[in-house]
Parts: C-alpha cells; structure tokens; sequence
C-alpha cells in the first residue's frame, strides 16, 4: 500500500449535517480540521495565521497606555433580531473598549462548544464574527475551541477579550463626574432585550422590535477627536439605563436627576414592557450608551453623535445635581418624581 499518498489525500469537507463531536475537542486531526475549516479560514488575518501559542502584536509608537477588557457570552437563542451571539460577542467588547476611550485594535475569541452543534451554524457564527469584527475595525488574532458533552453547554459558549490603544491623556471614569454636568444617552432603549425576549418566547406583539446591537466606538472616537473633556461614558447593557446611572452615581458620589420626556422609547418597546411589566430604563442595550460631560460642552456632544447613525438619537436626558449619597431620580412627564434603584434580581435573562 503506497502510505505516501493516502497521507497527501485531502481530508473531505464537512457534509451539511455534521455535528460538533467530543473528538473535536481532543487535540487531534479532527480538532484541527474544525479549527482550520471553520474558524482560521474566515478570520484569517497575518497574525492569526501565525498559528503561534501568543499573538505577537506591535503597538504604535505613540501608544502609553492600552485598555483591556473581557466578556463571555451565552445568549439564546444564538440568532435573533437583529444580531446574534456573534455580533454581541465582538460588539459587547469593542464596545466595552471603547467606553475606556480606547480605541479597539484586537480580539482574542474562546469557544466552548456543545457536542452534537451543527457545524453549520459554526460557519455561521464564524462568518457574523468577521463581518462584525470588520465593520468595527478590529482583528481576531488568537482564541482556543473547548468541546463539552452533550447536555453540559447550550450549543455555544463565547469569551472574547479585547485590547485597544489610548491616543489621549484624558482619565474617564466615574470619579471624574462633578455636578453641573450632563447626562446624555445616545439613543432609544429596550430594544436589544425585548428583540431577546421575543425571538425566544415567540411575542407576536415584539416580532417587529429589532435588536440595537452595534459597535460605538466611531461616535466616542470623534467626540475625543473634538477635545470635549468627557468625564464618563458607560454602555447600558445588563440592567439597562437604570443600573449604568445608579452605578455611577454611586461610585462617584453624587446625584443623578434623568427626564423622562427626554428619553426615547419606540411604541413596539413600550407596548411590549406594558405587557410584561417591565421597566424600559431596566432592559439591555447593545448599541446604546451614556455620555457624562460637563453641561456648557454637551450640545456640541449631542450634535458629534447625531452624525453618526448609530448614535443620531442622542438626547440631554439628565444632569448631574449635587454631591450626594448616589442617588438617581427620574422626573416623570407630570412633574412627578420617583427614585430609580438598580433590580434586586434578574429581569430578562441571559440577554448577552
């Protein structure tokens, strides 16, 4: 038997029903293969093909100080309105750069696969990572692939681990947060939670409510690129609204006051949170995020986002009112106001 060219046969591509096995997650050929076919192949990139233990990266010459960050991601289902956990895994991140003021250059993407996934929806997800990655202008440069038993995952695990380039000198964060300053938030909220809840549960009345999912680094970039001299910026993810302010509010020891006629919430949104009791300030963004800056800048702020589509709606929704215990209220539409407290539990699960 001539062992030489049974050696040189290519291995077959995959056949459309294939699923995830334990073997690919054992080291050997088949873990390689799936590696190689499915992921390598579709980020590839210089430093990715390296096929090296450590991505060897270059930082500009200019560059003091980087940002770091990491997330994991279990979202389901894996495909919704308006996104999927491929575009929250690269989005969620970039994003989380980006409200350090960094300026994203580089994902790591780790995997954790449940045996019997179809490989299918691999490409799929690998191809919704590459396209998203693109658009947000980062690379994927290095990540791991782990298979678990059927039975002890939920089809797949994502951990994505970002680093960025700080171009400024500014400090951003809630210990910057003075009164007098603004509050804006940069578009309508609730969608990306309710697009979760309804693609999962089947809301007919939701059907329509499409996912906000996207990365906001552009608009944060040129409003650092404009000198504005932001003090903090957080995106309104896990707990939505509510949760972002009360945490910063805390942190930084002041009080918050929100307006409700300044915060926009689409009639689907709105309908949907009615339904369900739900608070619109409570639920997931995943392209939406707060500005704090002083308030004499924060027109200049809002007109900066509004070039930007993903940001057009921002609005000076709030201010900054005194040194105080953390506290934040919302003034409603009739002059009343309440207090807003971060949940006491979970209100829309697994939602990234």
């Amino acid at each position: 038997m001539n062992t030489e060219n049974l050696q040189a046969c290519p291995v077959p591509s995959f056949a459309p029903d294939a699923v995830v096995q334990m073997a690919h997650g054992g080291g050997g050929r088949k873990m390689q293969r799936l590696i190689d076919e499915v992921f390598t192949s579709t980020w590839a990139n210089p430093t990715l093909l390296t096929r090296h233990d450590a991505a060897l990266l270059s930082l500009p010459t200019d560059c003091e100080r980087i940002a770091m960050t990491t997330d994991s991601y279990v979202v389901h289902p894996l495909f919704f309105a308006g996104g999927s956990i491929a575009s929250l895994a690269v989005n969620g991140t970039v994003n989380d750069l980006a409200m350090g003021g960094a300026r994203p250059l580089w994902l790591s993407v780790g995997l954790i696969l449940e045996e019997g996934t179809e490989i299918s929806t691999l490409h799929r997800i690998a191809a919704e990572m590459r396209e998203c990655a693109d658009r947000a202008g980062v690379a994927i440069v290095t990540g791991d692939t782990k298979v678990v038993e059927r039975g002890h995952g939920d089809t797949v695990f994502v951990n994505t681990t970002g680093v960025g380039v700080l171009e400024h000198s500014s400090v951003i964060g809630p210990s910057m947060v003075q009164p007098g300053d603004a509050v804006i938030v940069s578009g309508d909220l609730g969608r990306h939670g309710i697009a979760i809840m309804a693609a999962r549960e089947g809301l007919v009345d939701a059907c329509d409510v499409v996912s906000d999912c996207a990365p906001v680094a552009a608009p944060v970039l040129d409003l650092l690129a404009a000198g504005l001299d932001i003090h903090c910026m957080r995106d309104l993810t896990r707990g939505g609204l509510a949760s972002a302010t009360v945490e910063i509010a805390e942190q930084a020891g002041v009080n918050i006051q929100l307006e409700e006629s300044k915060l926009q919430v689409t009639e689907a949104v709105r309908a949907t949170c009615e339904l369900l009791g739900f608070d619109p300030l409570f639920v997931a963004n995943e392209g939406r995020f707060l500005v704090i800056l002083p308030a004499a800048q924060a027109n200049a702020a809002q007109h900066i986002l509004s070039t930007h589509h993903v940001s057009m709606g921002a609005s000076i929704a709030g201010t900054v009112t005194d040194s105080g215990p953390g506290r934040v209220t919302l003034m409603g539409r009739f002059g009343t106001e309440r207090v807003v407290d971060m949940l006491s539990g979970e209100q829309l699960p697994r939602i990234c």
